[in-house]
């Protein structure tokens, strides 16, 4: 098979499985993902999954990558706060939360961190743009990412740790965003849903420091 037809079939993907290949190219010769490979026409994200490298050139590829690379999972923690803007510090690490195992990879897309969570806690995520200035334009799909406060919450989930207000204060969360635009009737109803009295007490400390 020659590549520019394949190219042509799969491109507009971005991502595409072997099992997608199988399905719509019969027969296919899956030796020609390994010489297409060595070449440096296709790139290898995990096993059975392929990328093509201009994708790579594309502002919020990696949180497209990170989305199909391990379902069910989304955007969250250190990197949805980050896409927010809501912590000053540049974030190199995509990191999405899972039901499935923990399970960290790297690869020409990026680092990747999947952290664990409890099913119960597979919600509070939008369907949004990985770039603002790609909204709207065909070629790069939406990614699952949390909202703000999910992502706040997740990360205090996940690290039981930060109690106090010294603690919180080290989170660094950007004042301003906490002021205008951080939600705190959504993260009541979260808080509510989940009933969990610990969280919810480290959470009311995390409202103290920024004053929500």
């Amino acid at each position: 098979m020659e590549y520019l037809s394949f190219r042509q079939q799969f491109f507009d993907a971005g991502i595409f499985t072997v099992s997608q290949v199988n399905a719509v190219m019969k027969p296919f010769d899956k030796n020609n993902l390994g010489r297409w490979t060595k070449r440096g026409l296709i790139l290898r994200l995990k096993n059975g999954m392929y990328a093509f490298p201009e994708w790579l050139q594309r502002p919020g590829f990696g949180m497209f990558a990170a989305n199909k690379m391990y379902k069910p999972s989304y955007i969250s923690l250190h990197s949805a706060l980050a896409f927010y803007d809501m912590i000053p510090e540049t974030v190199v690490q995509l990191t999405s939360v899972t039901s499935l195992k923990t399970w960290d990879t790297e690869n020409a897309a990026g680092q990747f961190s999947y952290h664990n969570v409890h099913p119960r806690m597979m919600f509070g995520y939008d369907i949004k743009a990985a770039d603002a200035q790609l909204s709207g334009q065909a070629g790069l799909p939406p990614i699952f990412i949390a909202t703000p406060e999910k992502a706040l919450l997740d990360l205090l989930y996940l690290n039981r740790e930060y109690k106090s207000e010294e603690d919180m204060e080290e989170l660094r969360l950007d004042d301003d965003f906490m002021a205008s635009e951080f939600s705190s009737e959504r993260m009541d109803e979260y808080l509510d849903r989940l009933a969990d009295t610990s969280l919810t007490k480290r959470m009311n400390t995390l409202y103290k420091v920024y004053d929500v």
